[in-house]
């Protein structure tokens, strides 16, 4: 899959250059900006207060529908006689039915429910971190103008393509990136070194 994918971004740099090739310099570099983010700094702070409100919030509305739902269940069952012998009045028993249904199938699709939710609280706090990202990813495009720009392992190697990440980290000034980040774009062949100014992040 990569390799078809690699002769199609080939096939696009010729068409890209036109009938003039050698004269116009097809360019194309690698990037994610959510990569980028995950690799700020700040965003430990970001994960540590998603893993609180995933343990304090979500898991203690999950709790909560569990004892909700076992209350509704019970009391659902309970005045099904009593409806039926026209003792209660069918309406709110209705209305139990209802609240019971609902808050059964936020119990089946909770793990859902909850990521959703936990991925739009990361977003919220991360999102300065994004717009900071965003900002400096602006300018090392204004700077050089690329035809295509890639995510990391949707292209095989063995054509040239630059590895955004390293001018982004240089433009916010970050001394270090994760490994995985480093070594992305360029040629396997040659043995990878570090950037000027960009180390590997070590991790604790």
């Amino acid at each position: 899959m990569k390799k078809n994918f690699s002769v199609f971004i080939v096939f696009a740099a010729f068409m890209l250059a036109g009938s003039d090739v050698k004269s116009q310099a097809f360019k194309a570099g690698v990037f994610d900006i959510d990569l980028m983010v995950q690799a700020m700094p700040g965003y430990r702070s970001v994960d540590s207060l998603v893993q609180i409100y995933e343990r304090d919030s979500l898991g203690a509305e999950y709790q909560f529908n569990e004892m909700e739902f076992k209350r509704l269940d019970s009391m659902y069952k309970a005045d099904s006689a009593d409806v039926a012998a026209g003792v209660k009045p069918k309406g709110v028993w209705d209305i139990v039915g209802q609240k019971r249904r609902e808050i059964g199938l936020n119990l089946i699709y909770w793990q859902q429910i909850a990521q959703n939710r936990s991925n739009s609280k990361r977003g919220m706090l991360a999102q300065p971190l994004f717009d900071t990202v965003a900002n400096a990813y602006r300018k090392v495009l204004s700077r050089k103008k690329y035809n295509l720009i890639l995510k990391p392992n949707t292209y095989e190697m063995g054509f040239a393509i630059d590895n955004l990440f390293l001018s982004v980290a240089r433009e916010l000034r970050l001394e270090q990136l994760p490994q995985e980040l480093l070594y992305l774009g360029d040629d396997p062949a040659v043995t990878p070194k570090p950037a000027t100014g960009v180390k590997p992040k070590t991790t604790k």
